[in-house]
């Protein structure tokens, strides 16, 4: 699957200011988590890499997501500035990096938009919030971010995954942890190149049952030893 998303000139002009907003913010504010700051670079990097995602109409149609590991707060204020009637959630375990984002949503009167300061494990285990779909465009492996994601999907709900270059290795990992983690692979989608991303790819990855009993495991299991691993 090929295809490049949206970009700026398919918003309206609601959304397009709010992400100007961020763009300058990103620029102006020495404290933003980003080593990328010029703002050229900012729209190449963050913006547009952001909205490749809404590639898939089931993020466009998405009422409820979550974006784990958000950073700087990209790609989950985009999405809220390009998708108005979504409630966004950006889940971030570093408390700095969420007073950056909770400050830019402000400055870009992103209503839609709450910031959890805390970890998707134990954000999952809170009780049950179950989105539509959740993002990661933070680095990690695809399996380690679908079990991430599997607590925090309604049935049918759908993890898109910013990736890079693909990795038959890790994509087997994934498929071999799939019935583990009730989570499908389903569609890959080429949507570069952007700076800083070359090979950019999106994967999408479908919630195929009930939660696994086991699921969310304690902090940092998901990534110290991913399912799928031979």
């Amino acid at each position: 699957m090929t295809d490049t998303g949206l970009d700026l000139d398919d918003l309206g002009s609601a959304a397009r200011a709010a992400i100007e907003i961020l763009v300058e913010l990103v620029a102006a504010d020495p404290t933003a988590p980003t080593a990328v700051t010029d703002p050229t670079t900012v729209r190449q990097v963050h913006i547009a890499d952001s909205l490749s995602a809404l590639a898939f109409d089931e993020l466009r149609t998405a009422s409820r997501i979550c974006d784990i590991g958000s950073g700087a707060g990209f790609p989950g204020l985009v999405l809220a500035a390009a998708l108005p009637e979504a409630e966004l959630v950006l889940v971030e375990s570093v408390t700095r990096k969420c007073e950056f984002i909770r400050e830019a949503a402000a400055a870009a009167e992103l209503a839609n938009v709450s910031v959890v300061d805390d970890r998707a494990e134990t954000f999952a285990l809170a009780g049950p919030r179950l989105f539509d779909a959740v993002t990661a465009r933070a680095v990690g492996r695809l399996s380690t971010l679908a079990e991430l994601a599997a607590p925090l999907l309604a049935a049918d709900g759908v993890l898109v995954a910013w990736k890079g270059r693909r990795d038959p290795e890790e994509e087997a990992e994934l498929q071999r942890a799939s019935e583990q983690l009730a989570m499908r692979p389903e569609r890959v989608c080429w949507v570069g190149p952007y700076a800083g991303s070359e090979n950019r790819h999106l994967h999408l990855i479908r919630k195929s049952g009930p939660t696994p009993g086991e699921l969310p495991r304690r902090p940092g299991m998901a990534k110290k030893r991913p399912r799928g691993r031979n």
